[in-house]
């Protein structure tokens, strides 16, 4: 088995106006990168479209009818400040659950051994009802609820090492003791959640906030001494990643100081739980990484690592 590479060229057909950094040019920095000689063993799968059943298992149909209603046929709908529709976003949305949906197909059914999901838009902003943070559907939530009701995964854990606090992944889940959130992100900064006493009805969300100009030192810290060690008494039957690389020093949204060694640590530490108590079973769903270069290196450190395992 090797590690998967899952991608779509309708990733690239979202576009929401001149500057914003959620760029199409994300996924070319990336495709770029794993286009060169050290991941020429990756298997590589284009992604299908997503089914609206696997949405539904997390937001609800009328959410669902309201964006694609929502979508343009020429031009761009703002829905807030930062988050728009333009005439090719809902395909890329669409393709993006897909493949987050596929991803989870290839490593339950031992396909693949891990994954990687390069689309966009990201996801983890995406509450249950509201699009917002440049996201409309939430790939890793689709991706949780699908590895649940096809595959019986009985706890599936998602950790989160974007800068950003995946608001809409801890509201989905607040009440859900079968799947852990977990995220490090540098607090205050947007969405202003994450605190570390939002733990969830449960228990089952675990937040470990960062501060301006923390570093590798202090992120390392806060997953060994919070995110993995919770992840390990929670036993997943699989590790779901929400893989943004904006906390790279370099990344223009936010002040954290991480390059890609802690990435392709982060990873190593993650394979290592997931050996110890799922047989490896990891995907990982890109979210933000808002610099082309730190995002390209970052995720070639990310996938290399994922690769280290097979």
């Amino acid at each position: 088995m090797t590690t998967l590479y899952i991608t779509h060229p309708a990733g690239l057909g979202h576009d929401m106006g001149y500057g914003h950094p959620e760029q199409p040019q994300r996924l070319r920095a990336i495709e770029e990168t794993l286009g060169a000689e050290p991941f020429q063993m990756l298997l590589r799968e284009q992604a299908a479209r997503g089914a609206a059943e696997q949405i539904f298992r997390v937001h609800p149909e009328a959410y669902f009818r309201a964006l694609e209603e929502a979508a343009p046929h020429d031009g761009i709908v703002q829905l807030d400040g930062d988050t728009a529709m333009s005439p090719g976003t809902w395909e890329a949305c669409m393709h993006a659950v897909g493949a987050a949906c596929q991803a989870v197909d290839a490593v339950m059914s031992r396909q693949a051994a891990n994954a990687f999901v390069a689309m966009r838009p990201p996801g983890h902003h995406a509450e249950t009802a509201t699009a917002m943070g440049f996201c409309f559907f939430n790939n890793a939530a689709i991706a949780a609820r699908h590895a649940q009701a096809v595959y019986g995964a009985e706890r599936v854990a998602i950790v989160d090492f974007d800068v950003h606090h995946g608001n809409g992944s801890q509201d989905i889940f607040w009440n859900d003791g079968s799947v852990m959130y977990a995220s490090t992100h540098q607090m205050p900064l947007y969405p202003g959640t994450g605190a570390k006493g939002e733990t969830g009805a449960k228990g089952t969300i675990v937040n470990a906030p960062l501060r301006a100009g923390d570093g590798g030192e202090q992120f390392r810290d806060a997953m060994t001494s919070v995110v993995l060690k919770r992840l390990d008494e929670f036993a997943p039957d699989l590790i779901i990643v929400s893989a943004g690389f904006d906390a790279h020093r370099k990344d223009p949204l936010a002040q954290l100081g991480l390059v890609e060694a802690d990435f392709a640590w982060a990873t190593r530490e993650l394979l290592s739980v997931a050996e110890k108590r799922c047989s490896g079973r990891l995907v990982s769903v890109l979210e933000g990484g808002y610099n082309l270069d730190a995002l390209g290196k970052s995720v070639a450190a990310h996938v290399s690592a994922l690769m280290e395992r097979i």
